[in-house]
């Protein structure tokens, strides 16, 4: 089986991190996997230092010729069964070279901004299957984008169960490596810096909270809201914040914060933030966007429907006073979101249209 996956995004997120944790995944059970992506982009790097054949092309729009043909030529010499497409300009190019050349075809679809329904928007109705990473993503596609019930299936992102694992890290040794004060309560965010995960939010509720000096804010996570998240940071004058960039030991960053939020408005399909901070036993408040509802069983975090200022002070207020406990068993979170479960279900998708 030899799988392409095609991608126009030059950031590095959610989405980005979720090709490659399945491209590896997949590739462990015997798949050939290989990627095309634009020349400056992330997953580039990310895939080649991980030992992924990679293709660079244009994919300068939805009807991009030269990219078109390109993929139709590779997809041919190269013997691809399958090409699995993720963002929107991508998923033109890839999908018709796919369906053009004989080979299937796969969408998956990250974001749970709704699709344009129009018919003119008819690329989504070709594919052979399609993949959600969160179940109300899948039912909105059905209901307001024609997609046959039977073809779309959500697989939320798999974590790495083994990787977090709370009992295997100490929260002091964590702190030190982030330089964080020893005996201080720290409320985290893990996301890029991007304008639906709402940075802005999370500063104002820091901003309450700016006169106790016992509770610290850190801001993990790199992006093109940085300046902006800076700026309101001095305006603020919120000595409480600190803006760590990008993290690459997540796990550590989860066992040294006390609490996470997650304050995102739009866009998010299951958050891989919120399934890591869950596999680290950690206190969540998330907002009840997207798929996030998919994660939520027996009181393992607080969900709340609006970016309320009141209420999400509020909670945290009961959290920290520990007037708010969770339920902290993993094993709902392993057995339905981990990376071998992911896994799983993506390969049960690529025997299926190839039969």
């Amino acid at each position: 089986m030899r799988v392409l996956h095609t991608e126009w995004s030059n950031g590095w997120g959610g989405q980005e991190i979720r090709i490659i944790s399945e491209m590896e995944g997949v590739r462990e059970k015997g798949v050939d996997v290989r990627l095309a992506c634009r020349e400056k982009s992330r997953i580039k790097e990310e895939a080649l230092k991980r030992g992924f054949k990679v293709y660079t092309l244009p994919f300068r729009g939805n009807l991009d010729f030269k990219t078109f043909f390109e993929l139709i030529k590779i997809v041919k010499r190269d013997n691809i069964n399958i090409i699995n497409t993720h963002s929107g300009k991508d998923t033109w190019v890839g999908g018709l070279a796919a369906k053009l050349s004989g080979r299937k075809f796969i969408r998956t679809r990250h974001l749970s901004n709704r699709i344009n329904p129009s018919r003119m928007n008819f690329i989504n109705e070709l594919a052979d299957f399609i993949i959600t990473t969160g179940e109300s993503v899948r039912e909105d596609m059905i209901k307001y984008n024609r997609i046959n019930p039977n073809k779309i299936i959500s697989i939320p992102t798999g974590i790495d169960d083994e990787l977090f694992d709370p009992l295997k890290y100490d929260k002091q040794k964590s702190r030190e490596i982030f330089g964080l004060n020893k005996d201080k309560y720290y409320i985290g965010i893990l996301a890029v810096l991007r304008s639906f995960k709402r940075h802005d939010f999370f500063l104002d509720i820091a901003n309450y909270f700016k006169d106790n000096e016992n509770i610290e804010f850190v801001m993990a996570g790199e992006g093109p809201k940085r300046e902006e998240i800076e700026n309101k940071i001095k305006d603020l004058n919120l000595k409480n914040v600190k803006l760590l960039g990008h993290v690459t030991k997540v796990p550590e960053f989860l066992k040294a914060i006390d609490l996470q939020l997650l304050t995102s408005d739009s866009k998010e399909g299951v958050p891989q933030s919120v399934i890591q901070g869950l596999m680290m036993q950690k206190d969540i408040i998330a907002s009840n966007v997207g798929s996030v509802r998919d994660l939520y069983k027996d009181n393992n975090f607080l969900m709340l429907d609006s970016l309320d200022l009141n209420k999400w002070v509020e909670g945290v207020k009961k959290i920290y006073n520990k007037e708010l406990k969770f339920n902290k068993d993993r094993n709902y979170i392993v057995e339905n979101f981990s990376k071998k479960a992911m896994v799983k279900k993506v390969l049960d998708v690529y025997k299926r249209v190839l039969n």
